[in-house]
């Protein structure tokens, strides 16, 4: 099962002493763990020596599996019990010390970012197609949740469209607010387009033949309420 490089998940480091730290996985199975023979090494104690595994089962797909370690392997807030399959924005925590992001295919080269960029404006009054409770991260299109919750990534393209539906978003802009932790050209070009794409099905399923997300050539992204 072999792919172009560029288009790896990676493993991120999002909090904690280590962040910013990136693995790519290019292998079919790679171990983490704080032994040296592992294929990604992080010294912290509270880490088991062979902590957990990713392992390729398909070309795009990847799953994560706990190796009986001490501590335990939390996915998303949950425990994680035998091999789960992973989505593009998965939080990884083994200690208060360590949190990872799967990130899928398509995302590269990541570095440390400052925190995350604030929102710096609000929904503009008299929306009522689309509302989001930012602070528990919930949708809703006329008035019903969406259901299953969008992804990270999806919830967090929707929420700065949202909150800046006045203007058109950079392809920038999404990239800093989406994956803080990429920076440069860590991020291509189809790695965006996939997720605008992914997202605008999600709410078509609740609002079928209407277009949310409008791709304005040349400049970006901007959110049609009307």
């Amino acid at each position: 099962m072999s792919q172009p490089k560029n288009e790896y998940p990676v493993i991120v480091v999002a909090e904690g002493e280590l962040r910013g730290k990136h693995w790519t996985l290019e292998y079919d199975s790679m171990v983490l763990g704080r032994d040296e023979t592992c294929d990604m090494v992080v010294p912290l104690r509270q880490i088991s020596r062979q902590h957990m595994r990713f392992r390729r089962v398909d070309v795009d797909r990847y799953v994560i599996e706990d190796l009986e370690s001490k501590n335990g392997t939390w996915l998303n807030g949950n425990r994680l019990e035998g091999a789960t399959l992973l989505s593009d924005g998965d939080e990884i925590h083994i200690t208060p010390k360590l949190k990872l992001r799967f990130l899928g295919a398509g995302v590269t080269a990541p570095l440390t970012r400052p925190d995350l960029p604030p929102v710096i404006s609000r929904p503009p009054a008299g929306q009522s197609r689309l509302q989001i409770d930012m602070e528990a991260r919930r949708v809703f299109i006329h008035s019903v949740e969406v259901n299953p919750p969008l992804s990270f990534p999806q919830y967090r393209l929707l929420e700065l469209l949202y909150t800046n539906a006045t203007r058109v978003c950079s392809r920038e802009e999404v990239v800093e607010y989406v994956w803080p932790e990429v920076v440069g050209d860590g991020v291509s070009e189809q790695a965006i387009d996939a997720l605008v794409r992914r997202l605008r099905d999600r709410l078509s399923e609740l609002d079928p033949g209407s277009n949310y997300i409008t791709t304005v050539r040349g400049h970006g992204f901007r959110l049609e309420q009307e």
